[in-house]
């Protein structure tokens, strides 16, 4: 917890720039019934009823101190989906950084072994020395501030029946598109010292 605390501290570094990676799913979802509009005083009403049209896999990544983010719609989340997703971090976002700090979770397809499992070795082996990967513990996914952003992608874009994939994609980029023009940085106020006091309990007691 402490590593995650101390790697949020440091000073902007554009050669070094701090990234909070995540992923989420949408379940596309297909009207049965032609929505009733919005009238004077009512708005728009839909049926109950449904129909399932697949899920997508959101690979988000954002830049809390520069306010920048990023949100790659895919049709799964395996180990070569996720090593794709960072290679265009690396190669097409950062290509000028020194490396790339990046703040994710212990899932199984988060680390350098999908690199290997999706390319040859050497270019597992470039990918693998752009990052600099900090996990949350377990039961501390809350750290990662990529769960700020997905929070505010899902009220603000996702909660609501997407019908098809393109559309999601759509109305995702647009999504992006508007938060990156306003600059939304996300300040995180949690350090060290708050955790040394508020979760105390969390720490190795020494006690005999």
């Amino acid at each position: 917890m402490e590593d995650i605390l101390a790697v949020y501290a440091r000073p902007y570094d554009p050669q070094r720039p701090l990234v909070g990676m995540d992923e989420t799913s949408k379940q596309l979802v297909k009207e049965t019934r032609t929505a009733l509009p919005p009238q004077p005083g009512r708005p728009a009403r839909y049926d109950a009823e449904y129909e399932r049209a697949g899920v997508r896999n959101l690979f988000l990544a954002v830049e809390p101190l520069r306010g920048w983010r990023q949100v790659t719609v895919t049709e799964r989340r395996t180990r070569t989906d996720w090593a794709a997703f960072m290679r265009e971090l690396a190669d097409t976002v950062y290509p000028m950084a020194e490396r790339i700090v990046v703040v994710l979770d212990n899932l199984n397809t988060h680390g350098p072994a999908s690199f290997y499992a999706a390319y040859p070795p050497a270019e597992a082996r470039r990918l693998a020395e752009r990052f600099e990967f900090h996990y949350t513990p377990k039961h501390g996914s809350w750290l990662n501030v990529a769960e700020i952003e997905l929070s505010a992608l899902g009220r603000q874009c996702l909660d609501r029946r997407l019908p098809a994939a393109d559309i999601l994609d759509t109305e995702v980029t647009a999504w992006v598109a508007t938060r990156n023009g306003a600059a939304i940085t996300i300040d995180w106020q949690f350090t060290t010292a708050d955790a040394r006091v508020k979760l105390k309990h969390l720490y190795p007691s020494l006690d005999a």
